[in-house]
């Protein structure tokens, strides 16, 4: 019996392979796959692994490989129609009746696909065509460049009522198809079938395969009704399970990108152009939950990116209900908010990919952006609004459908409550850490009056509290003083200063290390501010030392230049003071840079060794989460140790 596609592909879908696999092996998350003993040798040491964003398993211990189907049909005996059946008993679907007009409709979907292409092919040359002139000096004007429009498969539909039906008739395919298809408006009422798209800029929309299955169209006249017009459903095309740039997007995740979601078509195509490939959209309306679905199958906790303003805020809000009753170990959602009046194609363009990287590492877990809205009415001083919070935090958390999430959530928040309500007096070290606060005047200062930092001059927060006064536990002391826990910070990391002291003393270098000096990822705002302002003084010629520094001064960055200096506790780094030789000076440049992405790519590594033993307290890796730290521990202060530097200067070395 041939099954539909469709069919299979909906088989795969419901079911993730570790679920098929798990009824007969006993699985251990390890890392982003699952571990287990093989089911078709006898080992002490378990060699089977399943991977459920890829689809399919396998066993070191004897070389098999495949997908659900081949696993039941591996372990049961079964043939390949019977497994199917097992499958679809497991997954509630029914088995589909390929009668005679179900082939004629699986034959009827693939005409459908060339219909689809051939029109996709008309859009491109109608696009670079003069009637296409308007379409191209839009997309000029968002920043899509030529290369990009031939990526993205970006067209042009032309004003003309029936340009693409002559078109595609020309080619023979019929009215029925293209009405079919989406392409054309039909009705009772309508006596001559039209184009659906007239006089827009289209972006081609593909299934997982890859395959053009609709449109959306973009008007370039203000008066138009709709702005976006998408493709109506189809049989290729249901809107509310499909995502924008879905393919792409599933393969560059799979290969460990971070995904994420975005609002619009530009949006994306604007992040993936800034490096982020695994970025999507929903298709013209908020996320659902076949949506929802399909990115946990591309990653485990996708990044929601939202608009950083009121409407923003709502959206990531309605995304967070929806995804809280699905909840799943290892399931979650993290949210981005921009920075306010911008969206993700604004902040590409003007920023770039550091300053995306910025707010997607300051990202938000769902349980923190589920405490921040049930908390930012803000006023609980009253014992009946605190047994309200209180009770609004049990009724959220009921709404988890999974037991042991519902259980965690329900200690998390049963911790902040506590932390939020408990007396300040009965724990001084949370009152003076609390003073800190946004809007508080008091100033908190480690262990007390004149308490002291640690050996590198950074503040000790109390432990166990955040900013708010909520207790968490911090994992590493290097990730907590990093981006991923820290966010944005006020404090000028000391190797972010040093590479910025060396491009202001010594700005000759910027001209052959710009390309260099423009990658380098800061996480502070301040020191990204100043980057940017030297990158852009220094492409217009700043010259030296002086004349870059009057030019800082001009555009009010003289205080910001001297809080730099400030930054630096330690005058060991002589490559980056004003007296050194060029040599020098070139040799700690190299230095310095190799330590910053070093450190920037141990951090990242951190994180992911941090959540593999959170998930597996296993040896593996806990040997590996205490590797990094101690690579970690290696790069720190490594700056402030770098000897023999100053030699070609005149500057004798330690050893003389």
């Amino acid at each position: 019996m041939r099954f539909p596609p469709q069919f299979l592909d909906e088989l795969r879908a419901r079911l993730p392979v570790s679920e098929v696999v798990g009824k007969r092996v006993k699985l251990k998350k390890a890392g982003r796959e699952w571990r287990g003993l093989s089911p078709f040798n006898q080992e002490k040491s378990p060699s089977f692994f399943v991977n459920d964003q890829k689809g399919f398993y396998h066993d070191f211990s004897s070389g098999k490989h495949g997908d659900i189907f081949g696993f039941v049909m591996e372990t049961d005996g079964l043939a390949f129609p019977e497994a199917v059946e097992r499958l679809a008993q497991m997954a509630g679907l029914p088995m589909p009746q390929m009668s005679r007009e179900a082939e004629a409709q699986e034959e009827k979907r693939r005409s459908l696909h060339d219909v689809m292409e051939l029109a996709a092919k008309f859009f491109e040359s109608a696009l670079a065509a003069r009637a296409g002139a308007k379409a191209r000096g839009y997309l000029a004007d968002r920043g899509l460049e030529a290369a990009t429009q031939l990526r993205f498969r970006i067209g042009y539909a032309p004003a003309e009522r029936f340009a693409l039906k002559e078109n595609l008739g020309q080619q023979g395919i019929s009215v029925d198809d293209m009405v079919e298809a989406g392409l054309l408006v039909a009705g009772d009422e309508i006596p001559v079938p039209y184009d659906r798209f007239r006089d827009r800029v289209m972006f081609p929309i593909t299934d997982l395969r890859g395959r053009v299955v609709a449109f959306g169209g973009r008007a370039l006249e203000k008066d138009v009704p709709a702005k976006y017009l998408n493709s109506p459903e189809t049989p290729l095309f249901h809107k509310g399970g499909m995502l924008y740039n879905m393919a792409t997007a599933r393969a560059a995740a799979h290969k460990g990108a971070p995904l994420i979601a975005v609002e619009g078509y530009v949006d994306v195509i604007a992040m993936v152009t800034a490096g982020f490939e695994a970025t999507v959209a929903p298709l013209g309306t908020a996320l659902t939950e076949d949506q929802l679905t399909l990115a946990w199958k591309m990653a485990d906790e996708p990044i929601l990116c939202f608009d950083g303003d009121g409407a923003g805020r709502r959206a990531a809000y309605r995304a967070l209900d929806l995804a809280l009753p699905r909840l799943l170990p290892g399931k979650s959602l993290r949210f981005a908010l921009l920075p306010e009046g911008q969206d993700p194609d604004d902040l590409a363009r003007s920023g770039g990919h550091a300053a995306i990287s910025e707010v997607l590492t300051a990202a938000q877990p769902l349980a923190q952006m589920l405490w921040t809205r049930e908390t930012e009415a803000g006023n609980f001083d009253t014992p009946e609004r605190r047994a309200a919070l209180e009770a609004r935090v049990g009724e959220v958390t009921a709404a988890i459908q999974d037991e042991t999430v519902r259980r965690y959530y329900r200690q998390d928040f049963g911790t902040r409550l506590r932390a939020m309500f408990s007396p300040a007096q009965s724990n001084p070290q949370r009152r003076e850490w609390t003073e800190r606060r946004p809007g508080a005047s008091g100033n908190w200062t480690p262990g007390g009056a004149g308490g002291k930092g640690d050996r590198f001059g950074r503040p000790k927060t109390p432990p166990g509290y955040l900013q708010a006064g909520v207790r968490y536990i911090v994992n590493s002391p290097q990730l907590a003083a990093g981006p991923l826990h820290g966010g944005h910070r006020s404090m000028i990391p000391r190797r972010e200063a040093l590479i910025l002291q060396v491009a202001l003393n010594h700005p000759w270098l910027l001209h052959d290390h710009m390309e260099e000096f423009a990658e380098i990822e800061f996480r502070q705002a301040d020191t990204q501010r100043l980057k940017s302002a030297l990158i852009d003084v220094c492409a217009h010629g700043g010259g030296d030392r002086a004349e870059v520094a009057e030019a800082l001064n001009a555009r009010g960055l003289g205080d910001l230049v001297a809080k730099v200096g400030r930054a630096i506790t330690t005058h060991s780094v002589f490559g980056a003071g004003a007296e050194a030789g060029a040599e020098d000076v070139l040799q700690t440049w190299k230095q310095l840079i190799a330590l910053h992405r070093q450190w920037h790519s141990l951090i990242k590594e951190l994180k992911d060794a941090e959540l593999a033993l959170g998930q597996d307290n296993s040896e593996e890796n806990y040997g590996w989460l205490r590797d990094v730290k101690a690579r970690l521990s290696e790069i720190d202060g490594t700056e402030a140790l770098i000897d023999g530097f100053g030699v070609a200067s005149g500057r004798p070395s330690r050893g003389g």
